[in-house]
């Protein structure tokens, strides 16, 4: 089995999880030993791990303010990846592909909650519009090696991820470490104010990240088809409401303060997550409580360790 981004915060769960079940023959490499822009560095790698499952989970990544410093980056590194990794994959014989995609392919005004179906009815939100439709365009790929050559892929849709591991630099982290980092370090120093980006009233969808390993381990042994699928919790939470919740575990009491002169990103986000049921069992465990108190325990004792 072949695990791109196997260092990162999703792949880091989820190769431990597969160690954990006794996997054989896992190979999760670092970009410093096969840059997966190269499309010689990817040829090698499937010649050095001849695998029989690929899990493509590296991308190029990052909040609002990483997006919209680098959309150049975020859509062409994230394309050429996917498009080189896929297509390999195909010509090298790898009985099955899984593609992570991002919710941030939706469109900016999509119904809600978000169908698949939907995917394609108007133009994702500006902000992380290059990095949605880069990563996108893996299911338009996955669909059309399916009909040409009957390939098997398949397309999962994840929303926003959290848990322990997170990317917590505030250059390019999401939004719960960006908060969880605010208010513990505003406890720490004594500080009586924050500052949040936007006007606090877009929704979010979080899921944990050990929920989307199981997801993505059901996907891989039970769905084969290249109809893109949910991946999420269904529970619905506003900006304010999180910055809330999040003060209030990590012992925060001052003043929330919301910079309307930030951009607010997509208004709502919420999926529809029955396909994923139906398709291949895959429904969220861990309780929104439950996962931002392990989230922020962890934060809290790496930074003492």
């Amino acid at each position: 089995m072949l695990v791109t981004g196997g260092g990162g915060f999703v792949g880091s769960h989820l190769v431990r999880r597969l160690c954990a079940i006794g996997c054989a023959a896992l190979a999760a490499p670092r970009k410093a030993d096969y840059d997966l822009r190269d499309l010689d560095a990817v040829i090698r790698l499937y010649q050095d791990t001849r695998p029989t499952l690929v899990i493509h989970l590296a991308s190029v990544v990052g909040g609002i303010g990483a997006n919209r410093e680098r959309p150049a980056e975020f859509f062409y590194d994230n394309l050429v990846m996917g498009t080189q990794l896929l297509d390999q994959a195909w010509r090298f014989a790898v009985p099955k592909f899984v593609a992570i995609g991002t919710v941030c392919a939706y469109p900016k005004f999509a119904a809600v909650p978000f169908r698949e179906d939907d995917l394609w009815s108007g133009y994702p939100e500006e902000t992380n519009a290059p990095y949605g439709l880069a990563k996108k365009m893996l299911l338009v790929q996955s669909q059309a090696y399916r009909q040409q050559y009957g390939y098997n892929s398949i397309f999962l849709l994840p929303v926003n991820l959290y848990g322990p591991g997170d990317n917590f630099d505030p250059g390019t982290s999401h939004v719960i470490p960006a908060l969880i980092k605010k208010c513990v370090e505003a406890v720490e120093q004594g500080a009586d104010r924050i500052e949040v980006w936007g006007d606090g009233t877009p929704t979010r969808e979080f899921l944990y990240v050990e929920d989307v390993v199981d997801a993505i381990l059901l996907a891989s042994e039970r769905y084969d088809s290249s109809d893109p699928v949910n991946i999420g919790s269904g529970e619905e939470i506003s900006i304010a409401d999180l910055t809330r919740t999040v003060a209030a575990v990590a012992g925060f009491n001052g003043r929330i303060e919301f910079d309307t002169s930030k951009p607010n990103g997509q208004p709502r986000r919420k999926l529809d997550t029955s396909r994923a049921r139906e398709r291949f069992g895959f429904e969220s465990k861990t309780t929104f409580a439950d996962g931002l108190r392990r989230t922020v325990d962890w934060y809290v004792r790496t930074r003492r360790s």
